[in-house]
């Protein structure tokens, strides 16, 4: 069995919805893990916000606007006066419940609750247009089977004991249809997962299954060596460690969030990345292969913060990197690079919501200085510190840009530098000139 997602803009319309549907038909018992329909999401956080904010009529309008576009989806949908009418029924149903929202105290649950309606409606249409045409085709609820542990993170365990029975009994099946993104919490309310969305779900599922392999589809052609908005002629890197993609992710190709495929790596199930306008081009293949000696791409994070920690009475001092990380940790401020001397800490973030407060903290221990319109250039590949030749190589395409950090022997897959976020473009395409 294959689990393939697929997101918002590919089942953005009812003609998006029908090619998506011959993509998974291609083969049977496929399990299909489907985004709410484009544009669906943002609705509902409107409704959801004027009925926080005690505003039902403004909800109300909203509410009307979406029934008249999904009735129009509806018409262009189905072929049958029957599956358009059960579909009809199905939808009012939804509108009745979110307009009941208007008569009830509103709090982070109800909002979750109206929220999670967007992937409920596009996989109980998608299910109705495969019923419609004759194929066996299963809706699960992902409300069954996709659980939150206490401390807000998946329950695994939960999700391989509840679902491999609920595909058995289904075994006649030649689709299983289920909502990416939605789940419940310990306490069995509607939540969500959050980071990764539906490729978290697909990647969650196909792991507890042990999937053959899991498909993500977009409408991008795979991960590319390089930004393809400020570079020209980048290619799809064909073959990625799960590592690298990670790292990739982490720092600025936003195809993937990193959380969303450790459940895959740890079960050693691939994970394929492809592009619903164009089937057939092969993709990104992230597994737990590791092929020596290659540069794979080059990503960049932007909005970045450096932050310098001066002090020469901590030479060589302990406690004082233990200190400045405290002082992150209090204010709850990932930390992207860091660089240290005898005297002094350099470091950088990409949250700068509670850098005031972090800065006077700082001026107990230093002299702080903050450079501001950074940019973090991350080049990806077998970065191992034994081979010869990668780091001077890229150092050298870099020539001509002033890099303020370097932060390299972190981990095998990733080069890092802090550089003017001025200089990206600059940046970006030497090293493409470089080293591809």
């Amino acid at each position: 069995m294959k689990v393939l997602k697929f997101g918002g803009t590919s089942v953005g319309s009812p003609q998006r919805m029908k090619e998506v549907c011959k993509i998974f038909l291609t083969d049977h018992r496929n399990l299909v893990v489907l985004s709410a329909m484009s544009g669906t999401t943002n609705s509902l956080v409107e409704i959801a916000e004027y009925f926080k904010k005690g505003n039902p009529e403004a909800a109300s309008l909203v509410i009307n606007q979406m029934r008249l576009k999904y009735d129009q989806h509806v018409q262009d949908l189905y072929s049958t006066t029957e599956w358009r009418e059960r579909t009809y029924l199905f939808l009012n149903d939804i509108f009745s419940f979110l307009f009941s929202f208007a008569n009830s105290d509103f709090d982070e649950k109800a909002e979750k609750t109206i929220v999670a309606q967007g992937e409920i409606i596009s996989t109980n249409m998608v299910t109705n247009y495969l019923l419609e045409k004759g194929i066996k085709a299963t809706l699960l609820s992902a409300l069954d089977f996709m659980r939150l542990s206490e401390n807000g993170e998946p329950d695994l365990p939960y999700i391989k004991e509840k679902l491999g029975p609920i595909i058995e009994a289904n075994k006649e099946s030649d689709v299983f249809i289920t909502q990416g993104f939605i789940a419940r919490n310990s306490q069995g309310e509607i939540d969500n997962l959050q980071r990764g969305g539906s490729d978290y779900t697909a990647c969650l599922i196909g792991a507890a299954l042990k999937a053959e392999e899991i498909q993500i589809w977009t409408d991008i052609d795979g991960m590319h060596n390089n930004d393809p908005r400020y570079v020209k002629n980048t290619k799809p890197v064909r073959q990625l460690n799960f590592e690298e993609a990670a790292e990739l992710a982490y720092f600025g190709a936003k195809i993937l969030h990193p959380t969303c495929i450790q459940p895959a790596r740890y079960a050693d199930v691939p994970v394929r990345l492809l592009n619903t306008m164009e089937p057939s081009a092969p993709g990104t293949i992230i597994n737990n292969e590791m092929r020596p000696n290659a540069i794979k791409a080059v990503a960049a994070k932007d909005n970045i913060t450096a932050i310098k920690i001066i002090s020469s009475r901590m030479f060589l001092a302990h406690g004082f990197l233990s200190r400045v990380s405290k002082v992150f940790e209090k204010y709850q401020t990932s930390v992207d690079m860091i660089t240290t001397s005898e005297v002094g800490i350099s470091l950088s973030i990409d949250n700068r919501t509670h850098l005031d407060s972090i800065v006077k903290k700082l001026k107990q221990y230093g002299t702080v200085e903050i450079d501001d319109d950074m940019c973090i250039i991350c080049v990806v590949g077998d970065l191992r510190w034994g081979n010869v030749d990668f780091e001077t190589k890229i150092l050298q395409a870099l020539s001509k840009v002033p890099i303020r950090m370097i932060s390299y022997g972190g981990c095998n897959h990733n080069i890092s530098f802090l550089i003017r976020a001025q200089d990206k473009k600059l940046a970006l395409n030497a090293l493409s000139e470089s080293l591809f």
